[in-house]
């Protein structure tokens, strides 16, 4: 199975399995020698004498509930693909589709054939041909079958013979098939680029009827395919306006290219449409609308309360993490000493500032991508100037647990918030979500996914429930006393308390250090080592300031901007492209396109993982489920093939193929059976998760 087919499939399933609340089975796969959903057969049109070019046809016949896809399926979706095996001298040209249907399923809009449809070939014989002879003409067809619910890959070995003499009586069939294609465009067409879109000019008589129409883009990642469309008429130009990609895969193309559906008239016969190719040039401001052409913009009210759901339960999840535990521990303790006017002021600022950073993230994150960047959840923790300043930031909070210096937003002691300690809270929620969000665990995967495909606006909803669900603990014990109250009363062991959270914080700081070698390399880590040493030198001297109540901010903080610019902009020049590959108790290999299509193809079971060095249950459920010897002895007993995506450096392929699955981010687990489903794996594992896939096939529950 092809990726592009894996990528399309999964991501045209994403939303119809979260609107029905589950994230198993991405695409469903049959057996080699199963029968198609869509039969498909080569027809001749004729004989055809040496050196002409005849016409061949690709035959699609769907079932009933079944569809295949044109050229440019749209938002999911695979074309059919072609792999000739011709005589020689023989060609074979480009294929001719006939007019597509539109399909919206979960927001995505697919250009789909439902009916029985043919697909033209032009075929040319070869100059040395002779009289009488056949042709064996053969070829490795491969194409989409899907319904509303299911995705099948599905291949053929064609053949057929072309007779080389004169020509013969052609197919009667064949007219009715070349009917079916665009008409060409005689004239040229226009196209401007707008902020938000395209305009599109095609002169088109003013007296033609057309009901009903649809512009279908050749060329894929440049318009919002879901998006509506706006026709009107100035005189005999009908003018279109295209909504621009969310993602787009490049600059402002060159040229358009397309089809323009006409639709159908009030008997409901089809009108057939229009090929176009458009240039840059003049579009008329005006024109009269037609009517009835408004689409409603596609969105699901049940998918993005699903994905609030989901993002709120992981932001919530969030909290046990060890470089997030101690900070909120820590806080916690801090308001039980304060009164309640001081917990409500110091939870909200809290509150405020995990929010604002989700938003943040969420914000960069679609606006990267809207730019055509290949950029998924936590994309900050791929960028070694990011990894840099964190790690001072992970030691600075270290010492602060250790007692090396004040931070008024993690202070122990009570009283009024004031300023200081407000901005400090606020501080801390920054940072606390800024540490928290690089791994989707249970309940993210689908919201993130979701997030992927909602418009901007219900997106970054989702990135501020997420936020919301970080910082909801804090905030239900600023505003309920009950729960200060079932803390400890305050005393001495706080302090023994603070300097024990220093342990999680310093392992944070360890691990920070590592990914930094591992991202980066040897040189670059030293430096960051080096810069964390001066952060903790400066700091220290700091805190004697702060004992012997001395005023440190006016050189300690211009020391540390110093410091953290450095770990941003300079560190990161030092980093290398040297790999850290570690030996796989499994035999696991780098993933890559061509490795699954091979296994595959070779009828094997195929493991599929995504993981990254910055991942806490990526690196949980490897230690505890994926590189152990009961995983190992399964795998090897069942000819298991294991490929590993690692998504700790940026790397555009993982994201496309982790968006196409409808995940943000890591860990994303994969199972295909030797000939069965591809299945989607839960994210949290246990000893016996993978061991027991190769005994049934089938994921259990």
């Amino acid at each position: 199975m092809a990726f592009p087919l894996f990528r399309r499939v999964a991501l045209w399933l994403v939303p119809f399995l979260a609107l029905a609340g589950t994230e198993n089975a991405l695409a469903e796969s049959l057996a080699p020698d199963a029968p198609t959903h869509i039969h498909a057969a080569l027809v001749p049109e004729r004989a055809g004498q040496p050196g002409e070019t005849i016409t061949l046809a690709l035959t699609m016949q769907p079932a009933r509930d079944w569809h295949g896809y044109w050229s440019n399926p749209g938002d999911a979706g695979l074309a059919p693909t072609l792999d000739w095996t011709l005589p020689k001298g023989a060609s074979a040209g480009a294929m001719q589709f006939p007019v597509p249907q539109t399909l919206l399923v979960a927001g995505l809009m697919n250009h789909v054939y439902a009916h029985d449809f043919a697909i033209l070939i032009p075929f040319t014989l070869p100059r040395d041909a002779k009289p009488g002879a056949v042709l064996p003409i053969k070829a490795k067809a491969q194409w989409l079958a899907c319904t509303s619910t299911i995705c099948v890959p599905e291949d053929a070995v064609l053949t057929t013979t072309v007779n080389v003499g004169a020509a013969t009586k052609p197919d009667a069939r064949f007219a009715d098939w070349r009917a079916a294609l665009p008409a060409p465009l005689d004239q040229p067409a226009h196209f401007a680029a707008t902020q938000t879109g395209y305009r599109l000019a095609i002169p088109f008589p003013a007296g033609t009827a057309i009901t009903d129409p649809h512009v279908f883009l050749g060329t894929d990642g440049v318009i919002d395919y879901a998006a509506p469309q706006a026709f009107s008429r100035s005189g005999d130009t009908l003018i279109i306006e295209l909504a621009k990609s969310k993602t787009p895969l490049g600059a402002t193309p060159a040229a358009l290219t397309g089809v323009l559906s006409l639709g159908h008239d009030a008997a409901g016969r089809d009108l057939g449409g229009i090929s176009f190719g458009a240039q840059p040039g003049a579009v008329p401001a005006g024109g009269a609308p037609l009517a009835g052409t408004a689409k409603p913009a596609p969105f699901s009210w049940a998918l993005l309360g699903l994905a609030i759901l989901g993002a709120m339960a992981g932001g919530l999840v969030l909290n046990v993490m060890p470089c997030v535990f101690p900070i909120l521990s820590l806080k916690a303790l801090a308001l039980a000493r304060g009164n309640s006017h001081h917990a409500h002021l110091e939870a909200l600022a809290y509150t405020a500032g995990v929010m604002i950073a989700c938003l943040a993230l969420g914000a960069v994150m679609l606006a990267l991508r809207a730019a055509g960047g290949e950029v998924g959840w936590a994309f900050q923790l791929q960028d070694p100037g990011v990894v840099a300043v964190l790690f001072l930031l992970a030691m600075a909070i270290t010492a602060n647990f250790a007692g090396l210096y004040e931070l008024p937003g993690l202070s122990m002691s009570g009283g009024a918030p004031g300023k200081g300690g407000l901005w400090g809270a606020f501080g801390t929620g920054l940072l606390a979500a800024f540490v928290a969000t690089p791994c989707t665990g249970p309940f993210m995967a689908a919201a993130m996914g979701a997030a992927l495909v909602l418009p901007t606006i219900a997106a970054l909803a989702v990135f501020g429930a997420l936020g919301f669900g970080l910082a909801l603990p804090f905030l239900a014990i600023g505003f309920i006393p009950p729960l200060r109250r079932l803390l400890p009363r305050p005393g001495a062991w706080m302090v023994w308390f603070r300097h024990a959270m220093a342990v999680p914080m310093g392992l944070t700081v360890l691990a920070l250090g590592w990914l930094a070698w591992r991202l980066g390399g040897t040189h670059y880590a030293a430096a960051a080592v080096a810069l964390g040493a001066g952060v903790l030198v400066l700091l220290a001297f700091a805190g004697r300031g702060q004992h012997a109540g001395r005023a440190v901010g006016r050189w300690v903080v211009p020391g540390l901007i110093v410091l953290a610019v450095l770990a941003g902009a300079g560190a990161p020049r030092l980093a290398s492209a040297e790999r850290h590959d570690d030996a796989s108790l499994i035999g696991a290999r780098p993933f890559t396109e061509a490795a699954l299509d091979a296994a595959r193809a070779a009828h094997k079971p195929v493991f599929a993982y995504f993981t990254a060095d910055w991942c806490l249950s990526c690196k949980v459920n490897e230690h505890v489920a994926i590189e152990t010897q009961q995983t190992a002895d399964a795998f090897r007993k069942a000819g298991v093939v294991v490929l590993v995506g690692d998504w700790t450096r940026r790397d555009p392929a993982i994201t496309r193929f982790l968006t196409g699955a409808g995940a943000a981010g890591v860990p994303l687990y994969l199972w295909y059976p030797a000939d069965g489903d591809a299945q989607k794996l839960p994210q949290v594992m246990t000893p016996s998760s993978l061991a027991a896939l190769t005994t049934t096939g089938r994921r259990q529950p």
